[in-house]
């Protein structure tokens, strides 16, 4: 099936030692990055890495021009899988897309067959682009912690940067799987929106510019941390024996200045979460997104914005300026 000229936004290397530029181009099937797959894009979503691209920061993208995006939902249009039909419905996320190769952030995106996910029933286009990295990632973070014996009777689960994406949709589930959740953010105005997703309590940041001990009151039996540095530690030294701290996000910074002593002496466990993971865990996890962890409050998480607003709304996430989860439509 022959397509026309379709909008994508791409970013285009700057000048030296500037940060790349971003525009929307008119493009072509064959200005795309190669693929056996080509989906017309429904919506995509907003990413923490996707702003940084487009501000250049952390060497995300290398080669330029490139089409940003790192997750998106669509539609099947010709696949060489005969398994994925013309019309199917499908998501996309990781596996090089947005940095490596062309992205969601265009009418059409032309991938690889095999990093490509049918929708589970029960998911729409628009919820399967606001779950997208993110829902996948508080699944899968979720997923291994109860492999290692998270219950919910067992008390508080923390979740620090709670306004982000992925921390919002981690609340909601948890909060439909029975556990209470204990909301940490900066933010002074976002506890009503914080409750609304589920939190029964909502805490400031700990002061850490003395350092962090090495243990302190125990009172998680779980955390979902997408902060890192010295609050990840925090945390840790605040888990309960044998709690299970979830870590994927470097917000506050890539060391960890902590201690072994939780892990020695309260034989707390923590967990690097991966959300590039392969094909049979997504195939194991997103049914679940449709079912036991299938959240139940994405309106108030999602914000849907049409293409022009992707720039700004890119500029705002970096700023920590955004809420839960933005996702821009195509189609």
């Amino acid at each position: 099936m022959a397509i026309s000229r379709f909008k994508a936004y791409r970013l285009h290397a700057g000048a030296e030692g500037a940060p790349p530029v971003g525009r929307f181009d008119t493009l072509s099937e064959d200005q795309l990055s190669p693929g056996d797959t080509l989906i017309k894009v429904a919506y995509a979503g907003l990413n923490y890495k996707d702003a940084l691209a487009q501000a250049g920061q952390g060497r995300i993208v290398r080669e330029y021009p490139r089409i940003g995006g790192i997750d998106l939902s669509g539609t099947i249009v010709h696949c060489a899988d005969p398994s994925l039909a013309p019309g199917q419905e499908v998501v996309v996320h990781g596996f090089g897309i947005g940095v490596d190769a062309d992205g969601g952030y265009a009418e059409y995106a032309r991938v690889r067959h095999e990093w490509v996910l049918p929708l589970p029933a029960g998911i729409s286009l628009r919820d399967a682009a606001v779950l997208g990295a993110a829902g996948y990632t508080a699944a899968l973070s979720l997923h291994w912690m109860e492999h290692c014996g998270l219950r919910p009777d067992q008390g508080e689960v923390l979740v620090t940067g709670a306004t982000g994406g992925v921390a919002g949709i981690a609340i909601d589930i948890l909060g439909q799987r029975g556990y209470s959740v204990c909301a940490m953010t900066g933010k002074g105005d976002a506890e009503p929106y914080l409750r609304a997703l589920g939190a029964a309590q909502v805490i400031p940041p700990p002061d850490l510019s003395a350092g962090v001990k090495p243990l302190a009151s125990a009172r998680w039996s779980g955390v979902i941390d997408s902060v890192g540095g010295a609050l990840l530690a925090h945390a840790l030294a605040g888990l309960k024996p044998d709690g299970v701290a979830a870590s994927f996000g470097n917000a506050g910074g890539s060391d960890l200045p902590g201690s072994v002593i939780p892990f020695i002496l309260r034989g707390v466990k923590l967990l690097g979460i991966n959300a590039n993971s392969p094909m049979p865990l997504r195939r194991e996890v997103w049914p679940r997104l449709a079912a036991d962890y299938r959240p139940a409050r994405l309106d108030r998480i999602a914000r849907v914005i049409d293409p022009p607003e992707l720039p700004q709304a890119l500029a705002a996430m970096l700023g920590r300026a955004s809420t839960g989860r933005t996702v821009v439509r195509f189609s």
